[in-house]
Order: C-alpha cells, then structure tokens, then sequence
C-alpha cells in the first residue's frame, strides 16, 4: 500500500506552476483586456493606394457638384440679389449714419429728466444734446462730401479693372449689410443632416427613467465603461448597469430607452458585451439609419461574380457594406408579404447567375412574375402550381429534388474517393467544381414561397417533398449545394407530420435574413429561437421600410441590413448578362439552353440511385427493385417486370447477385455495383 501510494504522489514531485508572489497581490487570470478609444495615426481613408483613391474620388465628387450648383445659380440669381441687397444695404447704412447723427440715447434721457421734474438735470442734457448733434451733423457731411469727391475722382481717373474690383469688394459687403438675417443670398450645395446631441447626462436620464437604475441609491446607479464617442453617424459607449440588471432588462426597455433619448426606436441599437451581462454597447444613431435606401444593386455592372466569395447584400446600420458568404450554407428568407423578401432572395441569386460556374436551380411557389427572367440561366425552374407549357410544376419540382438527393450522395461518395492530392479534406475545391472532368459544379437551389410545396393536396407527395426538403437543407451544402429559401408563412403548413418536417426544415437553415414580421415570436421562428432575448427582433421594423432586415448567422455580428435593390427592370438587365457570360464559358445547360427536360429515354443506373434512398440496405432484389422503380417514375418504368429491369441494368456491367432479405435470397444488385458502372461510364464519356 505504501508503494501504491508513493507511485500515485509522483505528480506533486513537479512543479506545474510558478509559486505566487505575495509582494505583488493578486494575480487575475484569463483577463482580456480591450481599449476601445484608441485611434489610429492615420484614418483608414488615408491608408493604403486604393483608400486614398476611392477618398479623392469621392471629395473630388462632391467639389465638382458643389462648383456645379454655384456655377448656374451665380448669374441667375446670385449676381441680381446681391446687387438688390447692395442697394436696400446703402440706404440702410445711411439711415444708421442719420440716427447716429441725431444722438437719440440723449433724447432718452432728456425725456426721463422732464418725467422726474428734474428741470436743472434737463437743461444740462438739452445742452449736450445740442452740441453733440452740431457736431455730428457737420461730421456726417464731411462724409458725404468726402465720399462724393472721392467717388467722383475714382470714376474719372481710375482705370477700369479698378473700378471692376472696387464694385466687386463693395456689392457683397453692402448686399450682407442689407438683405435679412434670415434670407440668404447664396443657398448651401450640400445641406448638412441635423442631429440631437446624446451626451453623459442625456444617456443616464434615459436609463433612470426606463427604470434601469435609481440614481438615488449608490448600488444601483448608471455607469460607463467607455468615453460617449463619434462612432459614423451616431454616438457610442459601453454602459454597465448596477447589480440584478442585464442585457435582457434593457432590451425589454428599448421602447422607454428611446423616449428617455427622445428619438426613434430605430435609432438605438443595444449590442450584447459578450465578457459581461451586465455591461452593454450602446449605440444611437443621430437619424433613422433604416430609412435610408442602401441604393441599387453593384450587380448592375454586369461584371463575372465568383461564388466563393461574398455577395454584396446591403448596409448596415452604420453604412458599412455587408456582404453574404452564400457557399456551404443553407439561406432561409422570411417575411410579411411586400417587405422584399422575394427581391432580397432574388439578389443573391443573381449573384449565383453571374458565376457561369454556378449550376442553378430555380422554384417559385406562387408563380409571380418576380423570377421568371430566370429561364435564361436556370437548369431547371418552375413557377407557381398550375400547369403550363413546361409540364407540371410539381412534378418538375419532385423530379429535381430527387436528382438532387442522388447528386449530393454521388458526390459525397466521389469526393471520399478522390486522391488526397486532388482532394486534401475531402471537401470540393473551387478546382474541381470548375473543372467539368469532375461534374460537380457548385449548385445553387432557390425555392420562393417554399411553404406551397409542403401542401401540394396530395399526402403521399407531400411527405416525400418534405423528407427531399429537410435532407437537402441538412446535407446538401457541405457538398457545395447552396439552398436558398424564401417563405411568407416560416410557422408552417400541413398536417401534424407535415408541420413536423417544415419545422425540421425551417430550424436547419444556418443563415437567416429576417424582414418584417408580425410579431416577435414569428421574428424567432426566422432568426431562430433566442433572438429576441438578445434583442432582435423583426418586428419592430417600420412598415416603411422596404428591403430592410436583420441578419443572422452569417458572422459574428448580428446587423440590420438594408438590402441593396434590383427592381424587374434591372434583374433582367443582369440575367442577360450572365446568359451572355454563360455562353461564353459554355456552361449553359437545362431549360436554358433549349434542352426538354421531359425524358425521352433512361438512364437506369441514375434512376436506380435516385430510388436507392427508399431501400435502406446495400443490396436490393429485382421484384423490389423494380416496383420501386415503377412507383416513383411510372412514365419511364410502368409495366417492366423484374426480368427486364434486370437484363437492363446487367446490360450496363452490373452483375446479378444474390440478395438476403427477410430470410429470402433472391436475385439482385448492390449498389456499389451501381456505383462503379456509372462511375466507369463517366470516366469513358
């Protein structure tokens, strides 16, 4: 035992720390420490060839408009009312001059005098009167007379540039003299944005009156972190508040926060601090930031985009560009109807169009006009629920959402087998989806109004969209398939199984973009639970507010974003460009470039990966196969018995085996049998 116990103390023989030092007191661990007034030497605008380019362009910008405006307005109406003014000035400085002359502060105080019956006192001041009169009076002649000779001998005898600058230093001088305080002659080019001043005092007021402190008690006041500093176009600081409060209290306060500011809701935006509850950033903006237009698109450039970079969707709060990283996620859009939801979706698909790389794949379901230019880029699209030229939309839909699922599982499959020096992680590089050797291009799913698809009146086919949708949302990015989701209605349809599935669908989307809702609760169905109780909440955006939304997921931060805008107009501007770009790669491909999507012969072996998903095991039987076959594609295998689907498929390579199911051993396929013959296929092709 006692050696037992002398193996185990071995640990104590090493020192794992330093020994405290008891001169230098207590020693705080794990501190991060942060200084948020320190600035930078040079502004960042000044930094950098492409900072100072882009400042100079934007000062020489607004100079040359500033020239501009006083350019016209000069002779139209500057030179005419200061010459009006310059006249109303020499009358009203002569004026001056005769009241100076007579003196009337004695006149003030002569009357006082005789109000008093101070009848000595009033002669004195009559006498003073007199005489200071005299002697202004002969003053203001020589004026007069000094100004007439010199006048006179100006006009005479200078020369004419002279008298040209003498006019032009006097017109301005006696039109500011003579025209009203209030009626300006020449009118600002730029005209400043006016703004409350948030100061120290103003901050602790607004929160003592939302209840959030007692001013009165030591332990329950106010304080600051931070300096109130210029941060954009809106004050900052860090505020603590006293012990019991935290960042849930102030947010239920935002309301009485903004009255206490006395500005709008939507001007005070609470950011969580994540070393403290207690503590928080403050930040008001000195105008509604939300209701201002982030301007049109950049796309309308019309320039090549690249998918695995960012896709500029608006700015923030504070102007600052934020951008989308759309690739390896699933994008879940949500809204009242006409807040922007279908153009903010509509955006980032155009983005997706001008990478001719980009393989998409467009649904609408309600068929508005809104995305009906994409026929000249998607593969494959369908709009609203009835049926048209192209066939039943429906149909169309549930045919691309199985292509879809077997895609995602050949390429997960693929992608695992590839050598590590063309595929490190096993990931897909931008190498391989550009290079068509490879045949996994990244893809891009839009579904508008995805709730319609989970009650199309069938319940067989609901159930199976459902099961493609949440697989699809869950799986499909991590292979380099983007799905992009737009819903009016994000609480669900459906039956009890339905609504079960929509909400796994909804709940698995990792990037959320939140217009207007109805209410807070309907904001967390779209931003995902716990958003308001970090104080976002959609709902409490404006009607106004159009294309306005709160993003989150995306990064770190969680910004209110106003979303750039391409109206019809500009997105088929857009498309034709990215058609045109596409032709030039060559890669369009589907509906867009004439092909019919209405099969008119088979591929087996991708029709058997497709239904694979229904089987569950390695190994299938022909009778099983080949009712699977008939059931979810009867217009291709309706009436083929389990001997033709075999002599079709062992016609392709694939050998019959034998298959164990239920204790039965029947003749059959496995599926990597499938598997290596269409991978062999594309390898020959």
């Amino acid at each position: 035992m006692a050696d037992e116990d002398k193996v185990l103390d071995t640990h104590y023989e090493v020192a794992l720390d330093d020994e405290p030092d008891p001169t230098r007191g207590p020693v705080y661990v794990d501190v991060v420490t942060k200084d948020d007034n320190i600035r930078p030497i040079i502004p960042a605008q000044w930094r950098g060839k492409d900072n100072i380019k882009a400042t100079v362009k934007r000062y020489g910008a607004v100079s040359g408009r500033v020239v501009g405006y006083h350019a016209l307005r000069a002779p139209l109406f500057y030179v005419p009312l200061a010459l009006f003014w310059s006249v109303v000035g020499v009358f009203r400085l002569l004026w001056r001059q005769i009241r100076w002359a007579f003196h009337p502060e004695l006149n003030a105080l002569l009357q006082e005098a005789a109000t008093k019956g101070e009848l000595k006192e009033g002669r004195t001041i009559e006498q003073q009167l007199a005489t200071r009169r005299t002697a202004r009076a002969v003053m203001l002649l020589a004026e007069l007379v000094a100004l007439a000779v010199a006048g006179g001998l100006l006009f005479a005898l200078a020369p004419r540039y002279i008298l040209v600058l003498v006019g032009v230093g006097a017109v301005p001088l006696l039109a500011h003299y003579g025209r009203p305080a209030t009626m300006p002659i020449v009118t600002p080019a730029v005209v400043r944005g006016r703004y409350r001043l948030i100061n120290s005092d103003t901050v602790l007021q607004a929160y003592y009156a939302a209840g959030l402190g007692n001013p009165a008690k030591e332990d329950q006041k106010v304080g600051f972190l931070s300096r109130m500093e210029r941060d954009g176009e809106g004050g900052r600081v860090k505020v603590v508040l006293p012990a019991g409060k935290g960042f849930g209290d102030v947010v239920k306060a935002r309301e009485a926060l903004a009255s206490g500011l006395d500005v709008a809701v939507s001007q005070v935006f609470l950011t969580r601090d994540p070393e403290s509850n207690r503590s928080h950033y403050l930040w008001v903006a000195d105008r509604d930031p939300l209701a201002v237009p982030a301007g049109r698109t950049p796309l309308l450039r019309c320039r090549q985009t690249d998918i695995w970079k960012p896709a500029p969707l608006g700015l923030d709060e504070r102007g600052q560009l934020v951008t989308l990283s759309m690739l390896w996620t699933s994008i879940l859009v949500g809204a009242q109807p006409r807040q922007g939801k279908s153009f903010t979706a509509r955006a980032l698909a155009l983005y997706a169009a001008l990478d001719p790389y980009v393989k998409l794949t467009v649904f609408d379901g309600k068929g508005s006009p809104d995305w009906r230019k994409f026929r000249l880029v998607a593969d494959r699209c369908a709009f609203g629920l009835a049926m048209s030229r192209d066939g039943d939309p429906v149909e169309i839909f549930v045919e691309a959402l199985r292509e879809l699922k077997a895609d995602v599982q050949w390429r997960y499959q693929r992608l695992s087998e590839l050598p590590v020096d063309v595929c490190p992680e096993g990931k897909l590089t931008r190498e391989i989806a550009r290079n068509p050797k490879y045949k996994m291009p990244v893809r891009v799913v839009v579904i508008d109004e995805c709730q319609e698809y989970f009650d199309t009146g069938d319940p067989k086919l609901d159930a199976e969209i459902a099961s493609l949708l949440v697989f699809l949302v869950k799986v499909a990015p991590a292979a380099g398939v983007i799905v992009l989701d737009a819903t009016q209605k994000p609480s669900g349809v459906g039956t009890q199984k339905i609504a079960q599935k929509f909400t796994s669908f909804r709940d698995n989307h990792q990037v959320r973009f939140a217009l207007r809702t109805g209410s807070w609760q309907v904001s967390d169905l779209v931003l995902g639970s716990g958003a308001y109780s970090e104080g976002y909440d959609s709902s409490l955006l404006l009607p106004t507010y159009k294309g306005v939304g709160i993003l989150r997921g995306a990064s770190d931060d969680t910004p209110t974003v106003r979303t750039f805008l391409a109206d019809a107009e500009d997105a088929e501007k857009i498309l034709i460009a990215a058609r045109r770009i596409r032709e030039q790669a060559g890669t369009l491909s589907g509906m867009a470039a004439g092909e019919d999507m209405t099969r008119e012969s088979r591929d087996v072996l991708a029709d058997v990966i497709k239904v694979w998903s229904y089987i569950g095991r390695q190994g299938v039987q022909w009778p099983q196969l080949a009712e699977l076959l008939a059931a979810h594609m009867p217009e291709q295998y309706a009436g083929e018995s389990p001997e033709s689907i075999s002599a079709l498929i062992r016609g392709e390579g694939v050998p019959s085996v034998d298959v164990k199911t239920d204790g039965v051993a029947l003749k059959g396929c496995r599926r990597r049998d499938i598997e290596a013959a269409i991978e062999r296929r594309q390898i020959a092709g």
